[in-house]
């Protein structure tokens, strides 16, 4: 198999303050989940947050038999260029132009050839909402409810490139690579990682940190209850997947870092994966007989 090469974007010029949110959704409350993100989302734009990053599907919340029941109330949809407009979401709509941040949420979408996917919704600082990534690693039971998405994405914020995953697509690294490739400084991953998985919980995404020399940005739910019990966990992690802030396996919490430049070129400096990665990685291979 041969790899796309490493896209030379320059480094960040500036720091960027993010923040990692974990929080409790009511399964199929959009209108009322929304507040209580845009609530969030004031906490970290008050925090000195750029970004803030929100769970996974946390608008109707991560609950497959609502999901399955109700898709109509449940989902939100997204116009053939991508564009959301839901009454629903206007809180989000304000916070981030109040707050001048962008948010990453959770949603699920229906588009307009009929397929619904999971998706991380982009808010931007004038309130406009689109679709911004639909995720491509589908886990167990959720390919009965939804399509898989058929790109990457990668955000841009001022001179930032940030990679865009969900959950299980974060449990592949060659997910977090096709971002690094695409020349990404970060990657963010709403999430939804059930109660008893913490090991692979913290593993996963400070490994993608490492593996590409790059920050991750996770957020995860919390609450609920069994078999939908989740986590928490939610973290920022650097470019050598250390944690630079993690929350508690329970409770809500908003926690919020600094991403910068000047960590991340020392980094990439020292430990130069990216750019000393084989173009191929299919040469011929030898069974050795024991």
């Amino acid at each position: 198999m041969t790899t796309p090469p490493v896209a030379s974007a320059p480094l960040p010029s500036a720091p960027l303050t993010v923040a990692a949110v974990q929080a409790d959704a009511v399964p199929g409350d959009v209108p009322g989940n929304a507040r209580v993100a845009a609530g969030l989302a004031a906490r970290a734009a008050g925090d000195g947050a750029r970004v803030a990053v929100l769970p996974e599907l946390f608008l109707p919340a991560y609950h497959p038999p609502t999901l399955a029941a109700d898709p109509t109330g449940t989902d939100v949809a997204a116009t053939g260029d991508g564009a959301v407009d839901d009454p629903r979401l206007d809180p989000l709509r304000v916070a981030a132009r109040d707050g001048r941040i962008t948010l990453v949420v959770g949603a699920a979408v229906r588009h307009p050839d009929g397929r619904r996917t999971i998706s991380a919704l982009v808010v931007d600082p004038t309130g406009a909402i689109r679709d911004g990534y639909d995720k491509q690693q589908l886990w167990g039971g959720e390919r009965e409810l939804f399509d898989a998405g058929r790109r990457g994405a990668t955000l841009l914020v001022d001179d930032w490139r940030l990679g865009l995953g969900i959950c299980y697509d974060g449990c592949f690294p060659e997910h977090a690579r096709a971002a690094a490739a695409d020349g990404a400084h970060g990657y963010l991953c709403p999430s939804g990682y059930l109660a008893g998985s913490a090991h692979r919980r913290d593993l996963y995404y400070a490994a993608r940190a490492l593996d590409n020399t790059m920050y991750v940005v996770f957020a995860n739910a919390v609450g609920g209850a069994d078999p939908w019990r989740f986590n928490g966990g939610a973290a920022v992690y650097d470019p050598e997947g250390r944690p630079l802030v993690r929350g508690a396996d329970d409770g809500e919490a908003v926690l919020v870092a600094s991403l910068d430049p000047a960590a991340l070129a020392a980094t990439r400096s020292a430990h130069s994966m990216l750019a000393d990665r084989p173009a191929d990685q299919g040469l011929p291979r030898t069974a050795l007989p024991a």
